[in-house]
């Protein structure tokens, strides 16, 4: 049952199909390549979410920017995922949508340089080298940020969660990915134990979310 309510397992099921497709074919990646780094990157993203969230201070700070910002998250589960991997993907800053001085993915790469701070270029490093997706893997991960984001928005407001909840939602996710280990756990297990603390700033975080979600 933990795993059927798993974060990671409720994501990748629903990038499944035409979203796998397109971030295949934006990464020039065949299927199995790009079910293997994605299937690596989710969990390396929460993960390293719920390392921060671990501190009541830090899912206090998550949860307020979650609330925030939830009403510009996908209304239904990913309902809205095709627009969203529209701006990321494809259209990119050719589209009239994400037509703004910002490109989507720039802001994605901002994101993960939050996420996992002077860890960043090792986590790409070690993705690319376990998949075979070389340097794309930063592009992967810079893709994933914002719509890891929004969903997280979006299960925060559909399971009525408090900052307590979430704290411990993240919490039990990343000791799963950690407890399952494989690619997700090894790569993750080696930034926290370099991370400490980690270096994430939830507030800048969620800004930069917030002003993806409100270019699509």
């Amino acid at each position: 049952m933990s795993q059927q309510q798993s974060l990671v397992s409720d994501l990748m099921a629903q990038l499944q199909g035409a979203p796998m497709q397109q971030m295949a074919q934006q990464l020039g990646a065949n299927s199995q390549q790009i079910q293997s780094a994605v299937g690596a990157a989710l969990p390396l993203l929460l993960g390293a979410l719920g390392n921060n969230a671990a501190k009541p201070q830090g899912a206090a700070e998550l949860f307020s920017a979650l609330q925030r910002d939830h009403s510009t998250a996908m209304p239904q589960g990913l309902g809205g995922l095709g627009g969203l991997l529209g701006a990321v993907l494809g259209g990119g800053a050719q589209s009239p949508a994400a037509s703004s001085t910002s490109n989507p993915l720039g802001d994605g790469a901002a994101i993960l340089g939050h996420i996992f701070g002077n860890h960043r270029q090792k986590a790409e490093t070690g993705l690319g080298q376990a998949t075979g997706l070389g340097n794309n893997a930063g592009q992967l991960l810079a893709m994933l940020a914002p719509i890891v984001m929004a969903f997280l928005a979006n299960r925060v407001k559909a399971g009525n969660m408090d900052a307590g909840t979430l704290g411990e939602t993240l919490g039990q996710e990343r000791a799963q990915v950690q407890q399952q280990g494989g690619l997700a756990g090894g790569l993750l297990g080696s930034l926290l134990d370099q991370n400490g603390d980690g270096k994430l700033d939830v507030g800048d975080l969620f800004k930069l979310g917030s002003s993806f979600l409100n270019k699509r």
